[in-house]
């Protein structure tokens, strides 16, 4: 993914599911799709439990010594199908995901875990990394189409250990596809839904081809929806696909590739005072005026997104297993924006251009023009390891190489009389050049990163029943690049190591009982932004570039319990962190572009308690309830010019003390259904803590019906998904965080100026209704 620029969200059934007794989130399902190395050791523990089983696999069976949580299949099937995987997470333990429309198709969104911020969260779909290699956010909106998606898991702590991430400190989202079929079929759906919602989905599977062992299946969806708010519109087309073998014992090879091509719109983030001023209809304008930078047309995202992922799994001997896995991803698009140039007066870089530019429908030498925040990137590795069993030691080693070129650019376009941009995808062919031919350009720089990594673990059985794991993690990471603008810098360097040593315990208690607790260490390496001179475009540096900035380093613990009942299923995890150089991206203004630079917030301390529990009364409904307490504070002043604002003590940003789920399903296999509560407490946009945003609350809520049995047999489902039912008009997140919205005395006596925080705003209610057909 390009990084973006940010403006840059029977009677009694009947009656149980009309009351929403009935339903009952399924927010656990299997988490073992990218284990530690150390704790594959743990993954034929059996546990076993009588009772009624849970219709959607809530808090399913887990034996890995840290938290986890996921969504399956049979959860995902009741949720709109636009959503994406970030909206799918939405109640589990510790996220708190901000999103700027309902359907989930916009790139403005946002994920935090335990108050830790969306590029310090590791995203693997197939095991192939999906964090854009610069900013190293993920796109939830670029992922796989939801009916290929087997389980979203989340490990709210770290990374596993043959994770290929290098901004893990906030944990790990995975995602598994669903394998193709054994035997050939087709499945359709249809959605229409609110702001004229149109969407088709189709996928093919081929089911075993020949005696090749083979299977493959391939799908597409086209999703069209208009603003929920403001003018403009989304525009997503995808494809999936993936191809399987398996043979023999154990061995499986396979190669999934995912397409997205999307015109997606920017919705603009307030200030408080924004918001305060216009509320919900704040925004870009609906017509073009000559000179008006607002138009919605000048906010348009193309993006265009290829990722390969071929993982492997080799039993090579009884007791020795190799496992591979080669990814591939490249990504191409423009974040703009509207600005104003003039013929006269221009810099590149540094250097003052004497001769006047080319500006087609200048008036009086000025002209109102496409800024272009365009990204081109291109990302390949590969992750091997090798698993040796001896005795009671399971031994596991494995290297990890990854290679990344991002080149990215800000130049500008002209517009027709109409406000068109003569090219929304803002090539440099088509943008405006300089007398002497150059790209004109706030920004250009091309960055190669390359990532080589080492781990070693060993998992001990002590007894039958108590299992210790150690591990060790090396990860060297090189950004090299060269800034293009005329200037004081040219090549940038900077190489940096991190070792990631950590430790875990296992106790089974008894068939229903376990505790786990775990040591990990965890890094997030400066993202390559941080390196490079910013323009203002009148000759100045609008901010310094710099290769001192350190790796952010965190040693974090958990002590958890688990019981896993006949009717009931509970888990528990106490966690403190403890973090070195915490890098916080926040927001510069740059030729009104807003886009993120990254500062050394220095050190932070968290610890608070993650729970969930789900009780099963009957066969097919299930309750599910979860909820977090988070304390976080910074633990120093924060550096600001020449003086230091007087941070120490104050709340980390982007932290709410208190988030809690409920939810539930119902499923009696002709009637079914799901709702899903989530309450998000204060959050903090500013490091004083002058500004925040106040606690809201969302419901979402499903009603369907499987139709098979009155048909043929075939699968045949009618759904009503009800999106934020209850429609509050709030500000869902913290968007672009500030050091100080008033202005503030530092600690030597400056007046340091304040800069307002700006806020996703909450979305509004939506409904979509479904048709799913199987053939």
């Amino acid at each position: 993914m390009v990084a973006t620029a940010v403006f840059r969200s029977a009677s009694r059934k009947l009656a149980l599911l009309a009351t929403g007794a009935a339903l009952a989130l399924p927010l656990v399902g299997h988490a073992e799709a990218s284990p530690d190395a150390a704790e594959q050791a743990h993954e034929n523990t059996t546990i076993r439990v009588v009772g009624h089983p849970d219709p959607e696999g809530l808090l399913p069976d887990q034996s890995a010594p840290k938290a986890i949580s996921a969504v399956s299949s049979a959860f995902i099937e009741k949720q709109a199908p636009t959503f994406n995987a970030f909206q799918l997470v939405n109640l589990l333990p510790g996220a708190n995901v901000s999103m700027s429309d309902p359907f989930g198709l916009s790139t403005s969104s946002s994920l935090t875990l335990r108050g830790l911020g969306q590029d310090e969260i590791g995203v693997l779909m197939e095991g192939a990394p999906q964090n854009d290699i610069g900013y190293y956010y993920a796109y939830p909106s670029q992922f796989a189409d939801a009916e290929n998606v087997k389980q979203v898991a989340l490990g709210q702590g770290s990374v596993d250990l043959d994770s290929p991430i290098v901004n893990g400190a906030g944990g790990l989202l995975s995602l598994s596809l669903d394998d193709p079929h054994q035997k050939m079929g087709a499945l359709v759906d249809g959605t229409l839904g609110s702001y004229n919602l149109r969407r088709f989905f189709g996928r093919f599977d081929t089911g075993q081809i020949g005696s090749s062992g083979l299977r493959a299946f391939v799908s597409y969806s086209n999703t069209y929806a208009d603003n929920w708010r403001n003018p403009g519109y989304e525009r997503r087309q995808h494809i999936d696909t993936k191809l399987l073998k398996e043979w023999g014992e154990e061995n499986r090879a396979s190669i999934a590739f995912s397409f997205n091509d999307a015109r997606n719109s920017t919705y603009a983030n307030p200030t408080l005072a924004d918001w305060q001023s216009y509320g919900r209809s704040y925004g870009f304008d609906a017509t073009y005026a000559a000179g008006g930078a607002n138009y919605w047309r000048l906010y348009r995202q193309p993006f265009r997104n290829e990722y390969v992922s071929a993982p492997v799994h080799l039993k090579l001997a009884d007791n020795l297993r190799f496992d591979s896995t080669f990814y591939l991803q490249y990504g191409y698009g423009n974040a703009p924006y509207g600005t104003e140039l003039t013929t006269t007066g221009n810099y590149l870089g540094t250097q003052a251009l004497t001769q006047p530019i080319n500006l087609p429908g200048a008036v009086d030498g000025t002209a109102t023009v496409l800024g272009n925040y365009i990204g081109s990137q291109f990302r390949t590795g590969d992750v091997a390891k090798l698993t040796y069993s001896a005795g009671r030691h399971t031994l596991t080693a494995g290297l990890w190489f990854d290679y990344g070129s991002d080149h990215d650019t800000q130049s500008f376009t002209s517009l027709n009389d109409n406000g068109l941009p003569l090219d929304q995808w803002g090539y440099d062919s088509n943008a405006i050049h300089t007398a002497d031919g150059r790209l004109l350009a706030l920004e250009n720089i091309t960055t190669i990163t390359v990532t080589k990594g080492f781990f070693l673990a060993d998992s001990f059985a002590i007894t039958p029943r108590l299992k210790v794991d150690m591990g060790f993690k090396g990860v060297d990471l090189l950004h090299n690049g060269h800034n293009w603008l005329p200037g004081n810098q040219s090549a940038v360097r900077t190489d940096s190591f991190a070792a990631l040593p950590r430790a875990s315990v296992h106790y089974q208690l008894d068939d229903r009982q376990q505790i786990f607790a775990n040591v990990t260490t965890n890094f997030r390496a400066p993202d390559q932004y941080t390196m490079y001179d910013t323009y203002d475009g009148f000759g100045g540096i609008a901010s310094q570039g710099t290769t001192a900035l350190k790796n952010e380093y965190s040693i974090s613990e958990e002590l958890g319990y688990r019981w896993q009942g006949r009717n009931l299923s509970a888990s528990v995890t106490a966690f403190h962190y403890n973090f070195r150089n915490r890098q916080l991206a926040t927001l510069a203004d740059i030729n009104g572009a807003q886009v993120y630079t990254t500062i050394n917030a220095g050190h932070q301390t968290s610890y608070g308690v993650d729970a969930e529990v789900d009780w099963r009364p009957m066969e097919g409904l299930s309750f599910y309830a979860s909820g977090e307490w988070l304390h976080a504070r910074l633990g120093d002043n924060l550096p600001v010019g020449d003086d230091f604002l007087p941070t120490r003590g104050k709340q980390a940003v982007q932290a709410p003390a208190v988030q809690l789920g409920l939810g539930g399903t119902y499923d009696d296999k002709r009637l079914f259904g799901s709702f899903a509560l989530k309450y998000v407490g204060k959050q903090y946009s500013t490091f004083m803590n002058d500004e925040h945003i106040g606690a809201y609350a969302t419901l979402d809520l499903s009603l369907g019906v499987h139709l098979a049995d009155w048909i043929d047999g075939k699968r045949t489902d009618l759904r009503v998904n009800l999106i934020n039912l209850t429609n509050p008009h709030v500000l869902s997140g913290v968007s672009g965080i500030s050091p100080n919205a008033q202005d503030t005395v530092g600690t030597n006596g400056t007046v340091i100026a304040g800069a307002a925080p700006t806020y996703y705003i909450g979305s509004g209610r939506a409904f979509s209704v479904t048709l799913a057909r199987a053939f």
